[in-house]
């Protein structure tokens, strides 16, 4: 009796096992709960066997609560019930409450330790998992890892690149005798492969006897990782069978080394050749290679392919497919893909993708719709939305954007802050710049390579050269060719030209490259030292040595060079002979010099050669009168200025500006518009009469005008920047700094012995100090900036013009400003030809 009651019990225990078997296959936990309510009114509840399936059952489901209560109500467990409640926590990432079943379990067995080893991998703690192997090896009850426990724990040193743990593990392969086990094997050349140690990998790969597809793809990835696209091509195409692992390797590292055409062919290949259908890794690196090779038509190939076969064209795909469109030509396709799929967790890469192709037609407005709608911007997209608007010119939404972030989003990066630094250097806004800088410090970002560079520029062209210089000397563990080209540019626009040319000897002398803007500045510091040898030197160098191609901007440097030294022909000779064709900065920079050296007959030729590229450039008009008027010839400029009329060609007017208490205040030659023009011209008459009894002899030469020479004195007197100058002492407190911009040069003689100011004085590319000392003849500024906006590009000017809505724009500021003591009181000037559109009565 007892035997049948025996074989009933074990008869109906696997019963409810394959019931219990087969409702796993449903996920429903319901079925489940019928059959233990079964099994307790069979009685059959105490069955180990029976009870470590029900566990496994309402794990499986999800139901640990219940498994957990079924395994605490067991009056005998075995090592099973232990491990299957064990591997319930651990597949639901449940790994500290697994750590604690582990650690109450009577026996370990290998099982338990592969499936903690496994668990922490698989939550990502990489480094926890390795150290409970070793506690495995050594631990005294002698269990001996399987090759799943190698897997788990080698897949854990991969993901860390741990490679020193690696080779270890790798010995204990050896000693227990699993390196003859292909997925041990597989394993551990991964390991070496994603750890950088090819050699090994290379080893291992040629010790399996039998190599299965995984091993091939595992190598064919190292090689593509390294970059050696060719030797994967070679192990792909001895493969014997290939799955679409492999395939994908070939395509997206193809895509990824920036091998595009390859890659697409590849994808091709693989449609031709293969019964495999590409999946989601295939479809985004094919996208991705025909928006890197501006492939509209292939790419909507790829697009009907999708639509075809009804692909899911959500996450990476659908992200692919939006940079397709956006980088060839398609944004407003990408824009509806965007709004059909409904994407709020746009990926950045194409958020930026469909940024850019909306800034290429000039229309940021809905790239910031869709920045809006984002639910989840992290860093990269707020920093990818400013520098959309610092590249299209929107420099004020860029700077209230950047207010927002800092505000209501994340904290700024290197690159948000480099962007922003940007924006203060094309502005010349030195307090802001210098809360950009207090922001980079707080954020630890003050002496990263990128934000570094752009403290550089910034400081330069806000006219402070020596912050400029002490951000350069910080860094010089870690400078790149940006960092010298910075500084060198920096040291030339304020010309001190002897330490530029020093500071790239000294580059050159580290071995580091030097790039065409390194050469345009290195060119331009040997222009206002007069280094005409050096200048050549260095012109050819860049040719011979570095095999840079020379650009307008070298060969405008090296005209004006020439043009300094008094070379005018030989400075003409390199113009009609140059490598590409003269533009107007060429003419502009040789007609200039021409002026200074009263070559008629040059500056004809000169200004009837600008005048063919550009008749309406009213820079060429001026100069060619002012060479006439500078040579006595008044007839001669008279017969120029006419013509100039007659064709209805408008001279630029200079402007100087300046900004105290985020006012700006803009004055012209004679102005009389501001409301403070009695004080400022009472101060200046003041200044004039000072000066004069100090030997100051004012040169009225420099106003090439057939007038009298008290009306020449008195267009000196009441020169634009004069008027800035006595407005600026007026406003201020002394030894306060003025810090003057201007489009137009300043006068080749200008204030001397100001009794408590410093100056400076800022045209468009240079700098001028002009503190308590005569001030040399401006000859050594340079001569092709000489006629400010005249000789420059249309986008320049528009790059200006905005320039000088956002300087009015009191919004500009990150915080208030004005608190006294905060900042020392900074006044700045600038001028340029559009700003006649912003001269109001102040």
């Amino acid at each position: 009796m007892d035997h049948q009651n025996s074989q009933s019990f074990v008869s109906q225990s696997h019963f409810f096992v394959s019931f219990l078997q087969d409702s796993l296959k449903s996920k429903d936990p319901f079925p489940i709960k019928l059959i233990h309510g079964r099994i307790i009114k069979s009685g059959i509840h105490l069955s180990v066997f029976l009870m470590n399936n029900l566990i496994n059952g309402y794990a499986k489901t999800g139901f640990l609560s219940y498994a957990r209560k079924v395994f605490d109500v067991m009056p005998v467990r075995d090592a099973s019930s232990w491990n299957t409640l064990l591997s319930g926590y651990s597949k639901e990432c449940l790994i500290n409450e697994a750590h604690l079943i582990f650690k109450e379990m009577p026996y370990r067995d290998s099982v338990s330790w592969t499936t903690m080893i496994a668990g922490y991998n698989f939550v990502g703690r990489s480094q926890v998992a390795i150290q409970m192997f070793l506690e495995m090896v050594s631990a005294s009850d002698h269990v001996l890892p399987t090759q799943y426990t190698f897997t788990s724990v080698l897949a854990s040193c991969a993901e860390i690149r741990a490679l020193n743990e690696g080779r270890r593990i790798h010995s204990f392969v050896v000693k227990f005798g699993f390196n003859s086990y292909v997925s041990v094997a597989n394993s551990m050349l991964n390991m070496y492969a994603k750890s950088g140690d090819r050699n090994a990998a290379h080893m291992v790969f040629d010790g399996i006897v039998v190599k299965n597809t995984s091993s091939w793809n595992t190598l064919i990835s190292l090689y593509m990782q390294t970059g050696q696209v060719d030797l994967a091509l070679v192990q792909f195409e001895q493969m014997n069978e290939h799955d679409i692992v492999s395939w994908n390797s070939m395509v997206t590292g193809y895509n990824q080394h920036g091998f595009d055409l390859l890659a697409l062919n590849m994808f091709s290949k693989m449609l031709k050749e293969s019964s495999l259908e590409p999946d989601r890794y295939t479809l985004a690196s094919a996208l991705s290679a025909c928006a890197n090779l501006g492939e509209l038509n292939l790419g909507k190939q790829i697009h009907a392919y999708l639509v075809r076969t009804e692909f899911n064209t959500t996450g990476a795909v659908g992200n692919s497919l939006i940079c397709m469109y956006s980088r060839s030509g398609g944004v407003d396709i990408a824009r509806r893909i965007l709004e059909k799929n409904r994407e709020s967790n746009l990926h950045v890469i194409a958020f930026t993708a469909l940024l850019d192709g909306y800034i290429k037609l000039g229309d940021i407005n809905p790239a910031r719709k869709i920045f809006d709608s984002l639910k989840d911007r992290d860093v990269v997209v707020w920093t990818a939305m400013i520098v959309g608007y610092v590249q299209n010119g929107f420099n004020d939404d860029a700077m209230e954007l950047f207010r927002l972030m800092v505000t209501e989003g994340p904290d700024p990066n290197n690159y948000t802050l480099a962007a922003m630094l940007s924006v203060c250097s094309s502005v010349a806004s030195l307090n802001h710049g210098k809360q950009i800088h207090s922001a980079a410090i707080k954020a630890g970002e003050a002496l990263s390579v990128s934000v570094s560079n752009a403290l550089i520029t910034m400081y330069a062209k806000a006219g402070n050269i020596s912050c400029a210089r002490r951000v350069f000397d910080l860094i010089h563990l870690n400078r790149d060719t940006v960092s010298w080209t910075s500084m060198i540019l920096a040291l030339a626009q304020h010309g001190l030209g002897a330490e530029a040319v020093q500071l790239f000897e000294n580059m050159l002398a580290l071995g580091m490259k030097p790039d065409h803007i390194t050469y345009v500045g290195v060119l331009t510091a040997c222009t206002h030292v007069g280094l005409v040898a050096q200048g050549r030197s260095y012109y050819k160098m860049m040719k011979e040595i570095h095999g840079i191609e020379p650009t307008s901007s070298h060969c405008a440097c090296l005209i004006d060079l020439f043009g300094r030294a008094g070379l005018l022909e030989e400075a003409h000779d390199f113009i009609e002979n140059m490598p590409i064709e003269p533009d107007v900065i060429a003419w502009g920079s040789l007609l200039a010099s021409c002026r200074v050296h009263k070559k008629m007959e040059l500056a004809k030729v000169a200004a009837d050669r600008l005048l063919s590229i550009d008749p309406g450039n009213s820079g060429a008009y001026s100069a060619l009168a002012n060479v006439y008027s500078a040579c006595g010839k008044w007839v001669e400029a008279a017969k120029i200025r006419k013509s100039m009329k007659d064709k209805q060609v408008k001279k630029e007017q200079g402007f100087s500006w300046i900004q105290i208490k985020n006012v700006v205040h803009v004055f012209g030659v004679e102005d009389g518009l501001h409301p403070q023009r009695d004080a400022i011209y009472k101060t200046m008459e003041k200044i004039w009469k000072d000066i004069k009894k100090m030997g100051f002899i004012p040169d009225t030469e420099s106003v090439l005008h057939d007038l009298d020479y008290e009306v020449k004195e008195q267009i000196l007197r009441h020169h634009s920047e004069k008027l800035a100058i006595a407005f600026g002492l007026i406003n201020t407190p002394e030894n306060t700094t003025l810090r003057i911009m201007k489009n137009l040069r300043v006068m080749n003689q200008i204030l001397s012995k100001i009794p408590h100011q410093s100056i400076w004085t800022k045209f468009q590319r240079r700098f001028e100090k002009l503190s308590n000392s005569y001030i040399k003849d401006s000859t050594r500024l340079i001569s092709w900036m000489n006629y400010g906006l005249s000789f420059i590009s249309q986008d320049t000017k528009s790059d200006v013009e905005y320039m000088i809505s956002l300087c009015c724009c009191s919004s500009l500021w990150l915080h208030a400003e004005g608190r006294a003591g905060h900042y020392s009181q900074m006044t700045l000037l600038t001028v340029i030809s559009l700003l006649g559109k912003w001269m109001v009565n102040q």
